[in-house]
């Protein structure tokens, strides 16, 4: 992980004055330790034309997993190799800022005893990151730094050079140049935007964040014209904070505005001011979706297909109008988590009868599913790869033909307005595909058309005008459940059963 500051000068006004911004002189290599590795400083150029000032990262990757504990980019309990191979030593992100943060802490304030006058000057800078994560590509680098009186150059990395139709990666070279910025401002602008950039912090984003954010930030960021993307990615999407951080910058805003002070200006505020509401997350928006699917249709009997860690079928249990509900997954683990959710081992005998959990494939028939109302599947038919996807759909609509069939998937086109999600990518790792509007509405149809069913597609989230809502879902309804199920080529995975 790498990082240089350069400056240019003349014999009355040497370059080599980065060393006394910097606190570190220019004849020596200075080693730092850190909590995730070693910083080193050394000056790759120096005379009195042109000054540069090199930090390199040396990042220890176990380190950084035993303070992590796991967690974070790459951390997950499920991904082992992932925690000890990524781009974290090699890539600019908040240890990168963290280390610039802690060794050079005295430029950062424009603290400079033996030479005061020097942190108050602006001089030429010039800053080169060989790689940084910039999730936003170069358009969001340029539309960070720019305001702020940057020349920017950002140039995409290509996957692999000797690959060009592969394309570029998340990657970019970068290249600042500014004349009238002082070597702090310089400094407190990368603390910041680097792991705003990445939109990824190595360690825990606590309440404290919101102060640094605000001392670091200040004098620029309360009227920078992408303010409330900064705020919300440096606190980590974390909705409390970043709320709290925007009030306090509106406050400066409007302080500066006035020419008042801030104290001043909150005093004039209603103390019972109406707080905003916190947002429906959409994974709520989408279990009441279902819900209210499932009860104007009058079901008692439902199935919850891949129910996972148990949330709907939690749901489900608080409405005494399903009296016998089933979770079925092919994961013992997640239904081990779900009976823990549900607390099945405590709960009284009439509640526990309602609910019943089971350990089954939707790849395969299965006589235990027979007679139910209805059915739900739930961000499920995404985590099937394409070729599975028919045994999926006789399974439940040819074999267990409940009344109603609720189905529930990501629309791709919403993904454009996850802001941290990168170009191409779907939303988890381990979906398949992730289908348009048009591609699903295809595949729900012909469904209904082969297995005698009727289909209603409706939102889940706001819809969009231009790109629909965040999740589609999808109404099966049969009219006369008893009907002779229709001679169909059954998929071998289905026969099995």
């Amino acid at each position: 992980m790498f990082l240089t500051i350069s400056t240019t000068g003349s014999a009355q006004r040497p370059a080599t004055d980065l060393g006394y911004l910097l606190h570190k002189h220019p004849e020596k290599a200075q080693a730092f330790s850190t909590s995730y590795g070693t910083a080193h400083v050394l000056y790759p150029e120096a005379d009195a034309e042109r000054c540069t000032a090199a930090l390199l990262l040396e990042v220890d990757a176990v380190a950084l997993v035993r303070r992590g504990k796991g967690k974070g980019r790459g951390g997950a309990p499920d991904a082992a190799l992932a925690q000890y191979v990524n781009d974290r030593p090699y890539a600019a992100s908040s240890l990168l800022a963290v280390a610039l943060g802690s060794v050079f802490s005295s430029a950062m304030r424009g603290v400079c005893t033996a030479r005061p006058e020097l942190p108050d000057t602006p001089r030429p800078l010039r800053i080169e990151v060989p790689a940084l994560p910039a999730r936003g590509g170069a358009d969001l680098v340029r539309r960070l730094f720019e305001p702020l009186g940057w020349t920017v150059t950002a140039e995409p990395v290509p996957l692999d050079t000797e690959f060009p139709d592969w394309g570029d990666s998340r990657y970019i070279r970068l290249t600042l140049e500014a004349a009238g910025l002082t070597l702090a401002e310089a400094l407190r602008h990368l603390y910041v935007l680097l792991p705003v950039l990445d939109d990824a912090k190595h360690y825990w984003v606590s309440p404290d964040e919101v102060d640094k954010l605000l001392r670091v930030g200040d004098g620029w960021l309360a009227g920078h014209p992408e303010r409330e993307l900064i705020t919300r990615r440096y606190l980590s999407h974390r909705w409390s904070l970043t709320r709290q951080a925007k009030e306090r910058l509106e406050l400066v805003r409007l302080a500066e505005a006035d020419d008042s002070e801030v104290e001043d200006l909150d005093n004039a505020v209603e103390p019972e001011a109406e707080e905003d509401e916190k947002p429906t997350p959409l994974a709520v928006q989408r279990r009441e979706a279902i819900l209210g699917v499932l009860r104007a249709s009058g079901a008692a009997r439902v199935l919850d297909l891949g129910c996972g860690q148990g949330q709907l079928v939690q749901a489900l249990l608080k409405d005494p109008a399903f009296t016998d509900i089933v979770g079925v997954d092919v994961s013992m683990r997640a239904l081990t988590i779900a009976s823990r959710r549900l607390k099945l081992d405590r709960m009284g005998e009439r509640q526990a009868s309602r609910v019943t959990l089971l350990q089954g494939s939707l790849a395969y028939t299965d006589k235990r599913l027979k007679g139910y109302d209805a059915a739900v599947l739930s961000e499920v038919i995404e985590h099937l790869d394409l070729p599975r996807l028919p045994a999926l759909e006789y399974a439940v609509f040819g074999s267990a033909r409940p009344r109603t069939v609720c189905v529930t998937t990501p629309n791709v086109e919403y993904n454009v307005r996850w802001e941290s999600l990168p170009a191409g990518h779907v939303r988890h790792g381990d979906h398949r595909f992730e289908w348009t509007r048009e591609e699903f509405r295809g595949w729900a149809r012909t469904v209904a058309e082969r297995h005698g069913y009727d289909v209603e597609f409706l939102p889940v989230g706001p819809d969009d005008p231009e790109v629909g809502p965040p999740t589609q879902m999808a109404v099966f309804r049969l009219d006369n459940p008893k009907l002779d199920t229709p001679k169909l080529d059954t998929p071998k995975e289905a026969k099995a059963a």
